[in-house]
């Protein structure tokens, strides 16, 4: 007899999967053209499925009902959102990117999280009644460092590539993923004075004198230096046997994109077992795999890596949108909401943008030459995954801090604090940083929009005035049939007595244009630039000038007339092409650089000569994989050679038939 089997692994796959199909269908929309974070859209999703909704993700059942192993749930999840993004991370940077930017990267890593760690922690001091400085600290030390998955979010889309230059983005995603690793110090130094120093060190004996010993000795040379020397060591050794597998032919395509998401979960468990930083051992392992910038220049069109970046990234946040306290911001022992608000914004405002201001006031980091691009450095720095982490990583440090077989009651108040606190700033930068940049478009936007619709709405109007006073119609009698409508008693009269019918109108058609242009297609003409455009037509057709170099289209576009580039290059692959379809628009990719393109004049058969370097130029060399037709192969830079400023500039793909 068939029964309904309503398990949790059956909610949780049909949730999870329900939500990600829904989310993917329009996952364009939301992220390309209103702007709004992954991170924010799952985390929502998580508190709708979660028990404070509809009840169909059950966090505590899957713990056996135990809050205990809840966290190391959560922990361990963050842990392995982690170590695969920071991998990520190391391998989007261009070679040798954290050696020639030492000078920048110090800066912030050092100086800077340190401004970081200390603004926030005297925030967090001021704002906590009967709060001690060291418990402070702690918690400061947690959310310091900036979260690289949600850094993604500004770095990556349609908004960067528009607004953020490529400098920029390289040293968001290099200081995001390296002072994931480096917050250990911070916290440690902290929760080692709060253990030996606290309550006369109640419990744990040796004084300041061995928590500054354990500091040194554990923290930075066992899991800082270990942590560095391991992640460079797997990291080259992983680089070199993909080398020799793929000159070998011994590695297959799917093998080998999905190589730095196995290097990750490899280096998660080995430093995991080993008690080291395995955050910060994967970030500098996958740089130094990408040391040579082979693998990111082979990997930089695939889509797996980002594919697998946005599985985690909706999963543990939905997670997060689950599992967090919700009901203790509003009911606990440590702080009454009214002083949580205030501090979720401060802390936003005041932890990092004092620091980035800084810097671009003495013109210390080449990257940030403007005041924009301060503003923007400083407010983007988000608060996520990695303070989850080390929020779980300090609870589990501090149950062990025993008087009796009991947990001392300093480190129970702290371990409920940081809970609480750590969470809500969480909460608060996912709604802030995944909002700020459809709000900013808003407001850029709605000012003028209205603007023209009401400027329009005038000149309407006032024809219309202008025409019913020529009319011969009675001044009792309302229009009838026309544009204006009466409102009386709403709206107010104009100068000559007549109703003032504009406003209802010009607000309908206000909201409207608001509307498309929000929704218009990206290089689509918005409203004001039509109107402009032909405003400028009727003033050329004014002059009497029968050549316009503007040509309209129906909607008020311009369309200059562009000429054919001289300097085509070949992009994308040509697949089962004859060499000879010379009419079709085939050329030589090699001396594509040389000016015989498309539009040139001179074009050669791609069969002809298209694997033959061009004089002068670099050396190509042909990539091809053991599970590939002998037909199609990929032409690529020779790796370890060539200047890492071309970036790709010589890379095209061509295939033979």
């Amino acid at each position: 007899m068939p029964t309904l089997a309503v398990d949790n692994f059956n909610i949780v796959c049909a949730t999870l999967g329900g939500f990600i199909t829904l989310f993917g269908l329009v996952s364009y929309l939301l992220k390309e053209k209103f702007y709004l974070s992954e991170a924010f859209i799952s985390t929502f999703a998580g508190v709708i499925f979660s028990p404070h909704a509809t009840n169909f993700i059950k966090p505590l059942q899957y713990a056996n009902e135990n809050a205990e192993h809840l966290e190391i749930i959560t922990l361990y999840f963050s842990r392995l959102v982690l170590g695969v993004q920071l991998v990520l991370a190391g391998v989007q940077l261009p070679s040798k990117y954290l050696l020639k930017e030492w000078k920048s990267l110090s800066l912030l890593l050092g100086p800077g999280m340190c401004a970081m760690w200390m603004c926030t922690s005297l925030l967090i001091w001021a704002m906590v009644p009967h709060f001690g400085i060291l418990l402070a600290l702690a918690i400061g030390a947690c959310v310091t460092p900036t979260d690289p998955v949600l850094s993604n979010s500004i770095v990556k889309g349609k908004f960067a590539d528009k607004n953020i230059p490529q400098p920029l983005q390289r040293i968001i995603i290099a200081e995001s993923g390296a002072n994931d690793g480096l917050g250990y110090p911070f916290l440690f130094l902290a929760l080692y004075l709060i253990k030996f120093t606290s309550k006369d060190g109640l419990g744990a004996e040796g004084g300041g004198g061995k928590a500054i010993g354990l500091w040194f000795g554990e923290t930075w040379g066992y899991v800082i230096l270990l942590s560095v020397v391991y992640g460079a060591v797997v990291g080259w050794i992983a680089k070199e046997l993909l080398h020799w597998a793929e000159e070998r032919r011994y590695v297959d395509r799917e093998s080998f994109l999905v190589f730095a998401i196995t290097l990750a979960l490899f280096i998660v468990g080995t430093v995991g077992m080993i008690g080291s930083d395995d955050v910060l051992a994967c970030f500098i392992a996958g740089n130094v795999f990408t040391w040579d910038d082979w693998f990111r220049l082979e990997t930089m069109d695939d889509s797996l890596q980002p594919t697998i970046d946005m599985l985690l990234n909706v999963s543990i946040f939905m997670w997060y949108g689950a599992v967090c306290p919700w009901r203790k911001f509003l009911d606990n022992d440590v702080i009454p909401l009214y002083r949580l608000v205030p501090l979720g914004i401060m802390v936003l405002l005041f932890r990092r943008l004092p620091m980035v201001l800084a810097y671009h006031h003495f013109h210390l980091i080449h990257q940030i030459d403007d005041i924009r691009r301060a503003l923007f450095v400083g407010f983007f720095g988000p608060i996520g995954v990695s303070a989850i982490f080390y929020l779980y990583i300090s609870r589990e440090f501090l149950k062990k801090i025993v008087v009796s077989g009991h947990e001392r009651a300093d480190a129970e108040h702290l371990g409920e604090a940081i809970e609480i606190v750590v969470w809500f700033l969480v909460v608060c930068s996912i709604v802030v940083h995944g909002l700020s940049i459809p709000l900013g478009k808003l407001g850029l936007y709605l000012p003028r929009t209205i603007s023209t619709a009401l400027s329009t709405e005038r000149i309407s109007a006032s024809e219309s005035m202008a025409q019913s006073t020529n009319m011969e119609q009675d001044p009792q009698e309302p229009a009838r049939g026309g544009e204006m409508l009466n409102f009386p008693g709403r709206h107010g009269t104009g100068e000559q007595g007549q109703p003032i019918t504009w406003i209802p109108k010009s607000l309908a058609r206000a909201g409207k244009r608001i509307y498309t242009d929000f929704k218009r297609p990206h290089g689509q003409m918005s409203h004001v630039t039509r109107d402009h455009n032909i405003e400028k037509m009727d003033n050329i057709k004014s002059d009497g000038s029968d050549e316009s170099p503007i040509e309209m289209d129906e909607n008020g576009g311009a369309h200059p007339e562009i000429s054919m580039p001289t300097n085509a290059r070949l992009i994308g692959r040509a697949i089962n092409q004859p060499p000879s379809t010379v009419a079709a628009g085939g050329f030589d990719v090699s001396r594509a650089e040389e000016g015989q393109g498309p539009g040139s004049g001179q074009q050669t058969p791609i069969g002809s000569g298209a694997n033959t370097p061009a004089s002068g130029s670099r050396p190509l060399r042909k990539i091809q994989f053991a599970d590939e037709p002998s037909g199609s192969r990929s032409v690529l830079p020779t790796p370890r050679s060539g200047s890492p400023n071309t970036e790709g500039a010589n890379r095209a793909e061509v295939g033979s038939g």
